[in-house]
């Protein structure tokens, strides 16, 4: 039986899977092109300039700290990924990149300006205690800021391949207990979550973040080769299964955005701010 049909708990699965260097890389390549597109509305919310010192949370390969040292704040990153903080290293030498858990900050109080999480809070099993820890490592007055993809209640690519995993996935194969994948794009989830935290003038806004690809199959591509979630349904499926699934996210693809040959493919994202009360 494969490692995936049955894994442990949500938090094992999400560090097993960002461990893979080829996951990592693939996220990085393809998948955050759309991500890449939210970091300069993450970085605007923060208000990051020279003398800003930041915290990068789930910082990934590095998309958001490069913004925020383009601005010029001093960066710290961190993530439980050492793939993803290789990548990271590499990409942005001008900030410090460190491994650690983002529900348990190894900082003193008080030590950030900001803190960023770029679509993070899907992949910790306590998103409340990352807001906690975010607010106790922040300077009153600090900024806050996170983004999440949008659920399945708008047009998304998110909603057309989990949608015909939904459909056409093997029934056997399903995910650990977790926090929901878009839960924090909820404002009656989020707004509630950041004040118990010691959070005030929280508001969210969407960005209509997209993918621009030559196959209409390339969303189903994308997931299963560059997410944890979303790859650890995908990548154990029999090869019936997932070809039933690809059809279906192919299908969806043509139905909602045409014939092609190219399409713009939405995939967009809430992003959360609120000020350290």
């Amino acid at each position: 039986m494969s490692e995936f049909q049955e894994p442990d708990t949500f938090a094992a699965l999400e560090k097993r899977e960002w461990a893979k260097s080829d996951v990592a890389q693939s996220y990085a390549k393809v998948f955050a092109k759309a991500a890449d597109m939210v970091v300069p509305y993450l970085v605007a919310a923060v208000g990051a300039r020279p003398g800003i010192v930041a915290l990068d949370l789930c910082c990934g390969q590095g998309n958001v700290a490069a913004g925020l040292c383009k601005a010029g704040a001093r960066v710290t990153g961190l993530d439980f990924s050492p793939a993803m903080l290789e990548l990271a290293r590499a990409a942005v030498p001008d900030a410090r990149f460190i491994e650690g858990n983002a529900m348990s900050l190894d900082f003193e109080d008080r030590s950030f300006d900001v803190v960023t999480i770029g679509f993070g809070m899907p992949h910790v099993p306590d998103p409340p205690k990352v807001l906690e820890e975010a607010r106790r490592v922040l300077r009153p007055g600090g900024r806050l800021v996170f983004s999440v993809w949008c659920g399945p209640e708008v047009d998304t690519a998110l909603g057309y391949v989990f949608g015909a995993i939904g459909q056409h996935g093997a029934p056997h194969i399903a995910l650990p207990p977790g926090p929901g994948a878009n839960d924090y794009a909820d404002p009656a989830i989020a707004i509630p979550a950041l004040e118990k935290a010691g959070f005030k003038d929280c508001r969210q806004r969407t960005v209509a973040s997209k993918w621009h690809v030559s196959d209409p199959g390339s969303p189903y591509d994308y997931f299963l080769e560059g997410t944890a979630r979303g790859g650890a349904l995908l990548r154990p499926q029999p090869p019936a299964y997932a070809a039933a699934i690809r059809a279906a996210v192919v299908a969806m693809v043509l139905e909602k955005h045409g014939p092609g040959p190219e399409w713009d493919v939405p995939i967009p994202a809430v992003v959360t701010e609120a000020t350290a009360a």
